[in-house]
Protein backbone atom coordinates (compact mmCIF):
# COMPACT_ATOMS: atom_id res chain seq x y z
CA UNK A 1 0.00 0.00 0.00
CA UNK A 2 1.41 3.62 -0.92
CA UNK A 3 -0.11 6.36 1.10
CA UNK A 4 0.91 9.61 -1.68
CA UNK A 5 -0.78 12.18 -3.54
CA UNK A 6 -3.28 11.42 -6.27
CA UNK A 7 -0.95 11.39 -9.73
CA UNK A 8 -3.32 11.34 -12.85
CA UNK A 9 -6.76 11.92 -13.75
CA UNK A 10 -7.93 8.41 -12.77
CA UNK A 11 -6.04 8.17 -9.44
CA UNK A 12 -8.12 11.80 -9.13
CA UNK A 13 -11.45 10.44 -9.82
CA UNK A 14 -11.65 7.71 -7.58
CA UNK A 15 -10.04 9.87 -4.69
CA UNK A 16 -12.93 11.92 -5.18
CA UNK A 17 -15.29 9.05 -5.98
CA UNK A 18 -13.96 7.44 -2.21
CA UNK A 19 -14.86 10.41 -0.99
CA UNK A 20 -18.40 10.55 -2.20
CA UNK A 21 -19.37 7.27 -1.65
CA UNK A 22 -18.20 7.49 2.24
CA UNK A 23 -18.99 11.10 3.30
CA UNK A 24 -21.61 11.92 0.63
CA UNK A 25 -24.07 9.10 -0.84
CA UNK A 26 -25.29 7.72 2.49
CA UNK A 27 -27.05 10.88 3.18
CA UNK A 28 -28.89 11.24 -0.13
CA UNK A 29 -26.09 13.82 -1.56
CA UNK A 30 -26.00 14.61 -5.04
CA UNK A 31 -23.00 13.54 -7.22
CA UNK A 32 -20.79 16.56 -7.24
CA UNK A 33 -20.90 17.32 -3.86
CA UNK A 34 -17.68 15.85 -2.62
CA UNK A 35 -16.19 18.57 -4.39
CA UNK A 36 -15.04 21.67 -2.30
CA UNK A 37 -14.50 24.74 -3.62
CA UNK A 38 -10.53 25.00 -1.97
CA UNK A 39 -9.61 21.52 -3.42
CA UNK A 40 -7.27 23.49 -5.54
CA UNK A 41 -5.47 24.98 -2.74
CA UNK A 42 -5.38 21.91 -0.35
CA UNK A 43 -3.23 19.04 0.02
CA UNK A 44 -4.36 15.35 -1.12
CA UNK A 45 -3.21 12.06 0.28
CA UNK A 46 -4.94 8.98 -0.25
CA UNK A 47 -4.26 5.04 0.16
CA UNK A 48 -3.62 2.73 -2.62
CA UNK A 49 -3.49 -0.59 -3.20
CA UNK A 50 -3.44 -2.56 -6.25
CA UNK A 51 -4.84 0.56 -8.36
CA UNK A 52 -7.90 0.52 -5.18
CA UNK A 53 -8.28 3.76 -3.28
CA UNK A 54 -8.65 2.72 0.18
CA UNK A 55 -8.62 5.70 2.02
CA UNK A 56 -8.89 9.21 1.06
CA UNK A 57 -7.93 12.48 3.13
CA UNK A 58 -7.05 16.74 2.27
CA UNK A 59 -5.58 19.54 4.50
CA UNK A 60 -5.33 23.41 3.27
CA UNK A 61 -3.65 26.28 5.34
CA UNK A 62 -6.48 28.03 7.41
CA UNK A 63 -3.96 30.29 8.96
CA UNK A 64 0.00 30.41 8.55
CA UNK A 65 0.47 28.96 11.48
CA UNK A 66 -2.73 26.02 11.22
CA UNK A 67 -3.88 23.50 8.61
CA UNK A 68 -7.16 22.51 8.84
CA UNK A 69 -8.20 18.70 7.65
CA UNK A 70 -10.93 17.69 6.05
CA UNK A 71 -12.73 14.98 4.18
CA UNK A 72 -11.31 11.96 5.57
CA UNK A 73 -12.82 8.65 4.43
CA UNK A 74 -11.78 4.87 4.60
CA UNK A 75 -13.36 2.61 2.26
CA UNK A 76 -15.75 0.61 4.35
CA UNK A 77 -14.10 -2.82 3.41
CA UNK A 78 -10.88 -1.58 4.96
CA UNK A 79 -11.74 0.25 8.21
CA UNK A 80 -10.37 -0.01 11.41
CA UNK A 81 -6.69 -1.56 9.27
CA UNK A 82 -4.89 1.96 10.08
CA UNK A 83 -5.48 3.39 7.38
CA UNK A 84 -7.10 6.36 8.67
CA UNK A 85 -3.62 7.08 11.35
CA UNK A 86 -1.72 6.92 7.86
CA UNK A 87 -3.14 9.29 6.35
CA UNK A 88 -2.88 11.69 9.37
CA UNK A 89 0.97 11.11 9.89
CA UNK A 90 1.28 11.96 6.30
CA UNK A 91 -0.85 15.30 6.81
CA UNK A 92 0.81 15.96 9.68
CA UNK A 93 4.01 15.37 8.77
CA UNK A 94 3.28 17.92 5.69
CA UNK A 95 1.84 20.48 8.57
CA UNK A 96 4.84 19.94 10.21
CA UNK A 97 7.34 21.07 6.97
CA UNK A 98 5.06 24.16 6.32
CA UNK A 99 5.77 25.43 10.10
CA UNK A 100 2.22 25.31 11.29
CA UNK A 101 1.66 24.63 14.87
CA UNK A 102 -1.39 23.03 15.06
CA UNK A 103 -4.25 21.16 12.67
CA UNK A 104 -7.87 21.65 13.74
CA UNK A 105 -10.77 19.60 12.31
CA UNK A 106 -14.30 18.83 12.18
CA UNK A 107 -14.96 15.70 13.15
CA UNK A 108 -18.18 13.65 12.97
CA UNK A 109 -19.35 12.19 16.39
CA UNK A 110 -18.24 8.90 15.15
CA UNK A 111 -15.17 9.58 14.52
CA UNK A 112 -14.46 11.57 17.84
CA UNK A 113 -12.76 8.23 19.85
CA UNK A 114 -10.65 8.24 16.20
CA UNK A 115 -8.68 11.48 16.79
CA UNK A 116 -9.17 11.25 20.68
CA UNK A 117 -6.18 7.95 19.89
CA UNK A 118 -3.98 10.38 17.50
CA UNK A 119 -4.09 13.37 20.22
CA UNK A 120 -6.90 15.25 19.30
CA UNK A 121 -8.83 17.15 21.90
CA UNK A 122 -12.27 18.63 21.68
CA UNK A 123 -12.14 22.57 21.36
CA UNK A 124 -16.12 22.47 21.13
CA UNK A 125 -19.27 21.09 19.89
CA UNK A 126 -19.43 22.72 16.48
CA UNK A 127 -22.69 22.06 13.64
CA UNK A 128 -25.16 19.38 12.60
CA UNK A 129 -24.51 18.41 9.15
CA UNK A 130 -27.57 16.83 7.06
CA UNK A 131 -29.45 17.33 10.27
CA UNK A 132 -28.19 14.48 11.75
CA UNK A 133 -24.24 14.24 11.77
CA UNK A 134 -22.75 16.23 14.80
CA UNK A 135 -19.59 17.37 14.37
CA UNK A 136 -16.86 18.60 16.81
CA UNK A 137 -14.38 21.24 16.35
CA UNK A 138 -11.08 19.00 17.53
CA UNK A 139 -7.37 20.41 17.46
CA UNK A 140 -3.81 19.09 17.64
CA UNK A 141 -0.98 21.44 19.39
CA UNK A 142 2.79 20.27 17.47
Amino acid sequence: MEIRSPQNPEEWEAYFQLRFEILREPWNQASGSEHLPDDQAAIHVFAIENKQVLGVARMHESNSQQGQVRCVAVASSHQGQGIGKLLMDYLEHKAKESNWKEIILEARENAVPFYTKLGYVIEKESYLLFDEIQHYTMKKIF
